[in-house]
């Protein structure tokens, strides 16, 4: 089993119960687990500490899976979340992999199959580059702009009065942040956080 001592896992499910139980499953993984029985607290803490992996329950009271999934990522762009869903909720869980959801996993719980997914899940984390998910600074920003209006590396250098090296090694800092290893891609992870708008197919 790998060591997933510094990661931090939340669990949201408005059953206390459930709760429990789940907590105590996931705390075999030897991580930090923080429960919740409201999405609303679960969103408080997650602005001020460290989350690795999301695990929320698709039907609740008040904010459902899918609110808490689209608010967790405007805080934590790239979160993963997992969301848990009863058979007749399939469709709002396939809703909730639309909107950035990692995976979804079905009630009732079998036990060893959801430990080897959220321990792969955690396993990926400690693997992923260190940069990753860390925000961009204002030159970064500005940089990525120019890179999504078609600029290269040299019309960026000149526009911004900065050596070539320099705008690459930016380049090079946007795609670790941002998890992509190429143009298509940094197009498409922009869009998502609403940094640069897609033609819409007509």
């Amino acid at each position: 089993m790998t060591n997933n001592a510094e990661q931090h896992i939340f669990f949201v499910d408005d059953e206390p119960k459930v709760c429990k139980a789940v907590g105590r499953t996931l705390e075999q993984l030897g991580s930090k687990v923080s429960c919740f029985a409201r999405a609303a607290d679960c969103l408080e803490q997650l602005r001020s500490q460290t989350c690795d992996l999301l695990i929320t329950d698709v039907k609740m009271p008040e904010m459902d899976g899918i609110e808490l999934l689209t608010e967790a990522r405007r805080i934590a762009p790239w979160l993963p979340v997992l969301v848990i869903t009863g058979y007749g909720d399939i469709p709002m869980a396939v809703k909730a992999v639309k909107a950035g959801a990692l995976d979804f996993i079905e009630k009732p719980l079998d036990r060893q199959s959801f430990l080897s997914t959220v321990e792969s899940i955690l396993k990926r984390n400690a693997l992923a580059d260190p940069l990753l998910g860390e925000p961009l600074t204002k030159t970064e920003m500005k940089v990525l702009r120019l890179l999504l209006k078609g600029k290269s590396n040299k019309e960026i250098a000149r526009l911004l009065h900065r050596h070539r090296r320099t705008i690459e090694d930016h380049r090079n800092n946007i795609y670790c942040k941002l998890g992509v290893d190429n143009s298509v891609d940094l197009v498409k992870r922009a869009a998502e956080l609403g940094l640069f708008k897609l033609p819409e197919n007509k």
